[in-house]
């Protein structure tokens, strides 16, 4: 097992406390011996490894943040949870954003919007991975509108609430068994959170072909045709958009995490191809401008998890704000895109070869730039809370 990533230049890893790392490596030979193997496979043809889902339920990793939930209690750190999120995805990023959808957006929606009846009833299943989760925000016309725009709607029947409207881009949909859907409350017009069960009458999540990021992932449309949801599994404590900001600012940190995963996971690549890939009767790793991108890689892997670092420090303080969260997934995710290029580039024309892996991590890196909020409203955040002013439309 790796004792130290070969990223981990200023040995960020020896921050954790001995307990918390034991976890994090527990994940880095799980990733390594069970889901790498499998990817490219799967990626290739587009399909999810349902078969992983098992593998996940005997790893015990679901629910570490969660305090009284899941095997390791207490709740671990938020470091970890980033270094979580980090180790995964620097082996896939599709097998990263299964577990991060489920143990993050949908367990955490749950956690922090539902009552203690809620998360009793539901975060101990999933914890274990019996049940998995979903979360249904973004829509077919809607993305960064969607805090003002939302279209799918609710509206109160007695003891039921009755959903209409149509979800897109949601990670597990197709085969989740709980799903949280936002939807707009027509009374009132607040956003409110529903956990709407598999195989609920008029749910209908339909997978999307033909992506060319995230390949592994199962991405659906969901039409809501008069689904029926009871009172009972409305998230309780989720009473406007601001509630489920709340929810978001965490999660946008959790993809800033996956980001540096990414960029590590392409480093490592492009190392360990110029070591052994040879021109002119050297490797090209002692060629300068192949040294220059390295080394430019590696200073924007320090870099960003110099800050992620930090961020995960103001979370576990209760201090971090929206834009703290925001300026992590908009650095962060630029930075990644750099280094992907610049590996894919290492490689030459052989970087274009699914068997080779940095063109995975290449497509991959273009889902995680754009969603948890692009880095054009993700700047605008920051812009507000630097200048006092705000450049939204």
């Amino acid at each position: 097992m790796d004792d130290q990533l070969t990223a981990d230049f200023y040995d960020y890893e020896a921050l954790l406390p001995d307990e918390e790392r034991k976890l994090l490596l527990k994940a880095r030979d799980f990733m390594r011996t069970e889901v790498k193997p499998l990817v490219n496979e799967y990626w290739a043809k587009g399909e999810f490894p349902h078969e992983l889902v098992g593998k996940f339920r005997e790893l015990g990793l679901a629910g570490l943040p969660y305090e009284g939930y899941g095997e390791h209690l207490p709740a671990t750190s938020h470091l970890l949870s980033g270094m979580m999120a980090m180790e995964m995805t620097r082996t896939d990023p599709s097998v990263a954003t299964f577990f991060g959808v489920h143990n993050g957006l949908a367990m955490y929606s749950i956690y922090s919007g539902g009552d203690q009846e809620q998360r009793d009833r539901w975060l101990p299943s999933m914890a274990a991975m019996d049940k998995i989760g979903a979360f249904a925000m973004t829509e077919p016309l809607g993305g960064s509108d969607v805090a003002g725009g939302m279209r799918t709607t609710a509206k109160r029947d007695g003891d039921t609430w009755i959903l209409n409207g149509a979800k897109k881009w949601i990670g597990n949909a197709t085969f989740a068994d709980l799903v949280i859907v936002w939807a707009r409350d027509v009374d009132d017009n607040h956003v409110k959170g529903f956990v709407v069960e598999k195989d609920s009458p008029g749910f209908v999540p339909v997978k999307i072909e033909n992506k060319f990021a995230f390949r592994i992932v199962e991405n659906a449309e969901i039409t809501l045709t008069d689904v029926r949801v009871p009172e009972a599994n409305r998230l309780q404590g989720i009473n406007s958009f601001r509630d489920v900001a709340e929810i978001l600012r965490a999660t946008r940190g959790g993809v800033a995490w996956q980001a540096l995963g990414v960029m590590i996971g392409a480093y490592e690549l492009a190392l360990d191809y110029a070591k052994k890939r040879e021109q002119f009767g050297r490797p090209i790793a002692r060629f300068q401008l192949v040294q220059d991108l390295l080394v430019k890689s590696l200073g924007n892997i320090t870099a960003s998890w110099g800050m992620l670092v930090q961020l995960a420090r103001l979370q576990d303080a209760g201090i971090f704000k929206d834009e703290h969260s925001s300026l992590a997934k908009a650095f962060v995710t630029s930075r990644m895109r750099e280094v992907v290029a610049w590996g894919r580039e290492i490689f030459g024309g052989n970087g274009i070869v699914l068997d080779n892996d940095i063109m995975r991590f290449f497509t991959d890196a273009e889902a995680i730039y754009s969603f948890e909020g692009t880095r054009e409203m993700n700047t605008l955040i920051v812009g507000k809370a630097i200048t006092g002013q705000s450049a939204f439309v």
